[in-house]
């Protein structure tokens, strides 16, 4: 018997397999696409049917040669990528550049990483999909149409290198609009009263007040609030009714692609993209001790379903752990939400075998936290539900109502392993939790008012986005799918359309400025509705029910016409973008103006190109420092340049004197007396890294702070993306600001 080549798309998932199928298989990595539309050119062929011209993705070649070698030593072809469209995709490219005339090629779906699922994959392997293969070209081909078509008017509106997407400028247009939400909210005044009241055996309790004649009660200011106050004190309270009743809380499902984020942000604080990245990572296999599995199941879902095998094991595990009398009578299965494609199971341990506390030494810190998480989520969604007795008081004290509510966890079910933190959401801010248990009370008995309680509160704003909660809108929405959420966001980062803020994200002028223009001008490609129904017509063309050409040009017909229109105002827009102001140039007398560039708005002369006289805003004037030049002695200034802040002589051009922007806090490697500067990467992300590079090679995405470590004394902490916590780069103790050790 002949070798097989097995095609897979990421190198670790390549070792894994190959440890599993043994000396008879090849098993080579592709590094995701190696065919693609070419970044330079457009590359669609409109006028006949829109076909695509795909090429060699530049820095591939030497992979695909490798790829030919290989499948020409080989007696049969698997293509194993993952299992998704662009899976599908890449599985189609590869095989149509290696396998030969007559050599036999099947695809192989692998689910999960483990050595009895890929062996059942190879076994049960079957054709490509040619239905996906052409839902991931339709979705490309939009793509191209749009990001090549309307980019050019963002160059000529405001800079060149500019750049707009199908789906992230609705992800755009959605942090944006929620930002002038923000921006127009004005706060109402509330008040709340509570009351502490007491039993004739002096136990007491607080109550809230609810009602004054039978309508629920709004106080608007202090003097309403007083004026209640004083009535209240003039009144006799009583209990007008107990209600006891037994609650049930159940059991969500397992995590999806979208839960899954949002409840690591939730909890850990981890961005869409650590998120998915360490998801991979379990997915495509660990080592444990002399064995390497993949320890959950394909990351990239949007659906509840589990395999029945796995809710044997699981419901088996809950047993022996917990006993039979947290197992409901039959299995937990929830319905998928509606658009769902159902393609893959939820994401789900891919064995028992390897509960966390087992095998925590083998994996890195935040792989433990995520693997847990996904753990918990899943064994608990096979537990009974939770049982709660809840006990409503009613008070009466003349013409108010009182209320005053009680919960007590009678039976833990499934939160003995997972408290659903989503089930609070939503909920106002102000309202505090119910107390465990009341003193026992029963109608008409009287009751003394000892205290009240008056509460001042504001209305809030809609809330910014975070990605979790933009992942969740656009999930809700249909627009986007598992496998683009985490790509949607990076990318309108990347282009400094949006940025991070606390936590949240936060549109930049930039981001505003674009979303004016796309949205006033071709609102009918980027809104909502148009996004998700396109989204519904890729989802038909996977399952063989539309052909994508048909999508290609429904939408192409009216979108031409309205960039056809939009062409024609281009002049306008940059008009439009354009602030005059009362400073003249010095250099030439004309008026000055501010205009867009590359690093943001600067103050130009409006005799361009006559005149080219530039400075910075107002806003934006160079800051001095007390540096002194050390080559000709002129004051040292701090200025922005494409790769962020940097110090320079003021006395430029004579002068060219540079150096690195410094945070003024020293590297926290033992024996290194450097201090850590602003540093950007290619890609423009800001980082921070040692002065003393390469001799020393400290780096952290993360700010640095001068502030001492209370367990190890390192001089230099890291401060948490939402600024309420420092962990120490040395010990890696994490503290609250008031020195808290966590």
């Amino acid at each position: 018997m002949g070798k097989s080549l097995v095609i897979v798309e990421s190198p670790a998932k390549a070792k894994t397999i190959n440890k599993f199928l043994g000396k008879d298989y090849i098993v080579k990595p592709t590094g995701g696409h190696i065919i693609d539309l070419p970044q330079d050119d457009f590359a669609i062929d409109v006028e006949n049917g829109f076909e695509p011209k795909y090429t060699v993705i530049k820095g591939k070649y030497k992979t695909l040669q490798g790829l030919k070698k290989s499948a020409k030593e080989a007696d049969i072809i698997l293509l194993a990528t993952d299992p998704d469209r662009e899976g599908e995709a890449i599985a189609w490219h590869v095989a149509n550049q290696i396998v030969g005339k007559d050599q036999p090629s099947y695809r192989v779906l692998i689910n999960q990483i483990t050595r009895d699922a890929v062996r059942k994959a190879v076994e049960d392997k079957g054709e490509l999909d040619l239905n996906k293969v052409y839902a991931q070209q339709a979705r490309r081909v939009l793509d191209r149409l749009v990001g090549y078509k309307v980019s050019p008017v963002l160059w000529s509106t405001i800079y060149k290198g500019l750049s707009a997407g199908r789906v992230q400028s609705v992800a755009l247009r959605m942090i944006v609009e929620r930002d002038a939400e923000i921006d127009a909210f004005t706060p109402e005044e509330y008040w709340k009263i509570a009351a502490e009241l007491s039993t004739e055996k002096d136990e007491s309790f607080e109550a809230k007040l609810m009602k004054k004649d039978g309508a629920n009660i709004a106080i608007s200011s202090e003097e309403e609030a007083n004026a209640i106050i004083t009535d209240l004190g003039n009144q006799d309270f009583k209990v007008s009714s107990v209600q006891k009743k037994k609650t049930k809380r159940n059991p969500s499902p397992p995590f999806i692609t979208s839960t899954m984020q949002q409840a690591a942000a939730r909890r850990m604080g981890f961005n869409v993209t650590r998120t998915m990245r360490v998801a991979q990572s379990l997915y495509e296999g660990v080592e444990i001790g002399a064995t390497t599995t993949g320890l959950i199941t394909y990351m990239r879902t949007d659906s509840t379903r589990i395999a029945p095998e796995a809710l044997a094991e699981a419901r088996e595990f809950i047993g022996n752990k917990w006993g039979e009398e947290h197992l409901p009578a039959k299995a937990n299965v929830y319905r998928a939400k509606k658009g769902a494609q159902d393609a893959h199971e939820a994401i789900r341990p891919a064995s028992m075998s390897y509960p966390p506390e087992k095998i925590k030494q083998y994996l890195n810190a935040d792989q433990l936290k995520l693997y847990t998480l996904v753990w918990n989520k899943f064994i608990a969604s096979q537990m009974k539900p939770a049982e709660f007795t809840v006990v409503t008081v009613d008070i009466a004290a003349g013409s108010y109502e009182l209320r005053a509510n009680a919960r007590h966890l009678e039976y833990s079910g499934y939160l003995a392993v997972y408290e659903d933190m989503q089930q609070n959401e939503g909920k106002n801010g102000d309202d505090e939790a119910p107390v465990d248990a009341l003193p026992p009370v029963a109608a008409n008995d009287p009751l003394d008012l000892e205290n009240t309680m008056p509460t001042q509160h504001f209305t809030k704003p809609p809330a910014a986005f975070s990605e979790a909660s933009l992942v969740r809108e656009l999930e809700s929405l249909g627009i986007g799918r598992p496998s683009t959420y985490a790509q949607i966001i990076n990318t309108i980062i990347n282009r400094k359309y949006v940025e991070r803020e606390k936590g949240r994200l936060k549109s930049t002028e930039l981001g505003r400025n674009v979303n004016t223009i796309l949205v006033g001008n071709l609102e009918s490609v980027f809104n909502v509705g148009f996004t998700a129904n396109l989204e519904e017509e890729l989802d038909k063309v996977e399952a063989g029910n539309y052909k994508w050409l048909n999508v290609v040009n429904e939408f192409y017909e009216p979108f031409s016409a309205s960039l056809e229109e939009l062409q024609g105002k281009k002049k306008e827009l940059k008009e439009s973008l354009i602030e005059k102001t009362d400073e003249v140039c010095e250099k030439c007398g004309n008026p000055m103006i501010i205009r867009w560039g590359r690093n943001g708005r600067f103050m130009a002369c409006s005799g361009f190109p006559k005149c080219k006289n530039t400075k910075p805003l107002d806003d934006q004037e160079q800051i001095k420092t007390d540096e002194i030049c050390d080559k000709c002695g002129s004051p040292m200034e701090v200025k922005s340049g494409r790769y962020g802040r940097f110090i320079a002589c003021s006395n430029y051009p004579d002068c060219k004197n540079i150096k690195p922007f410094s945070l003024g806090v020293k590297c926290p490697e033992e024996g290194c007396d450097g201090d850590l500067v602003e540093k950007k990467s290619k890609r423009g992300r800001l980082f921070y890294g040692c002065s003393r590079y390469p001799d020393c090679k400290y780096a952290s995405w993360d700010k640095p702070v001068a502030k001492e470590c209370p367990s190890c004394g390192c001089p230099t902490v890291i401060e948490a993306k939402n600024g309420g916590s420092y962990s120490c780069p040395r010990c890696k103790t994490r503290f609250e600001p008031d020195g808290a050790e966590q």
